[in-house]
């Protein structure tokens, strides 16, 4: 632990939990190259001192063990040095937990996958696809109903607000749907009250299809979504310091971006921390630690266990992480890379090559817009959390990361 990590940890209430460290191994001893691992911590510093972000944190594991954990650069801008404790915005890294969540509940024999969403949720009973002909916008019934499946591989018809400009997307950017002041039963009822962008199945469009399941999860369960998920899986992998807000007393702790994006210039806004929203956005909401997010992603490696807790069974783990969209489903958006499907809460290596940076089949992972992402890679029994907060440059640090992990894998 870095001695800046050791003194913000030191700092806090004595009565806060705290997350438990992983084990951890000498690099070398888990098939890891120390000089490589050094030159990615090189890159990315070289890469602060140029403005392309604050500060960042790199944990890599192997064999389950963790061989390089470090924090660089600054935790906000004109503030103190990033910690390996540092709390981020996690954003879309929220739908896996959310994801394992609502198959929780169909081990639990709840609810099929195969489920209208309707069940759940009757103000989707109704809705129509939005289809444009003669450049107006025609309203048709869709082919089949919108399942728990669609909305976990984002073939349910729903979109968000930034995936384009079309008269559909048109609905949601005039919309509240962005409140953090409504419930989630509200924003759900708002949703429904959309055309769909294409017929349920037809085609893989990211969207607001996992604040979805997010609410499914409340009315299945009884329970807040906040609730549940501390009940089902944040409690049992002792991620102390993930939730939908983080107290006053963290206030020190917060991972920052720069006010303008350093690219573009352009006025970077993203939600306060501390403040508890109404809507707990099953699609984006969570704010989290990197160990906190590691303890989820070994979870995931050791096959939906740790620690003696089962979390998800190893089968419908193996559902989760294969590929759902097949060669028919047409992949609208820039978000999946090529040679790359989309499983039940992630997206899936398909193919060795064509993807523009390394990796193996079969690899599954999600990121999260403001910078965050990790990766499991069954293959080569490692898995990777990476932590910032520069919204602009995610794409670049995503794959940057990627290149500088495997370039150390012996």
């Amino acid at each position: 632990m870095t001695t800046q990590a050791s003194t913000a940890a030191a700092a806090r209430p004595s009565t806060a939990p705290k997350t438990p460290p992983l084990p951890e191994a000498k690099p070398e001893t888990l098939g890891l190259s120390r000089p490589r691992l050094q030159a990615m911590s090189d890159a990315f510093k070289r890469e602060i001192d140029k403005g392309t972000v604050p500060g960042v944190t790199v944990l890599v594991a192997r064999r389950g063990q963790v061989g390089w954990f470090e924090a660089l650069g600054k935790q906000s801008p004109a503030g103190s040095a990033m910690t390996l404790d540092s709390i981020f915005r996690i954003f879309s890294m929220t739908k896996p937990i959310v994801s394992v969540g609502i198959m929780a509940l169909i081990e639990d024999g709840h609810l099929l996958l195969g489920d209208p969403v309707a069940k759940f949720i009757p103000e989707f009973a109704d809705q129509k696809v939005g289809v444009v002909s003669g450049g107006k916008l025609e309203l048709v019934p869709p082919k089949r109903p919108m399942t728990v499946q669609d909305l976990l591989r984002h073939t349910s018809g729903l979109t968000y607000e930034h995936q384009g400009d079309g008269p559909v997307h048109k609905f949601y950017q005039e919309s509240r749907v962005r409140s953090r002041k409504i419930t989630n039963a509200e924003h759900a009822a708002l949703v429904a009250s959309f055309p769909l962008v294409c017929h349920p199945g037809d085609e893989f469009n990211y969207s607001r299809s996992t604040d979805i399941l997010g609410r499914i999860i409340e009315v299945v369960s009884g329970k807040s979504l906040g609730a549940y998920l501390a009940e089902r899986i944040l409690a049992p992998l002792q991620m102390t310091e993930t939730g939908f807000s983080t107290s006053e007393a963290n206030a020190g702790r917060l991972a920052q971006p720069f006010e303008a994006d350093p690219w573009t210039g352009d006025k970077v806004a993203l939600f306060n921390m501390l403040e508890q929203p109404v809507m707990e956005s099953g699609g984006g909401g969570l704010v989290s630690t990197t160990t906190d997010y590691a303890r989820f992603a070994l979870m995931l490696r050791n096959g939906g266990t740790f620690d003696g807790n089962r979390i998800i069974g190893r089968k419908t783990l193996e559902l989760m992480a294969s590929d759902h969209l097949g060669p028919h489903v047409v992949t609208n958006g820039t978000i999946l890379s090529p040679g790359h499907g989309f499983g039940l809460g992630f997206a899936v290596r398909r193919e060795a090559g064509i993807a523009p940076f390394p990796g193996s089949i079969g690899q599954y992972f999600w990121s999260g817009i403001a910078g965050t992402f990790f990766w499991i890679d069954p293959k080569e029994d490692l898995f990777t959390v990476f932590m910032s907060q520069g919204p602009g440059q995610r794409d670049f640090t995503r794959t940057l990361v990627r290149d500088l992990v495997y370039a150390a894998v012996d």
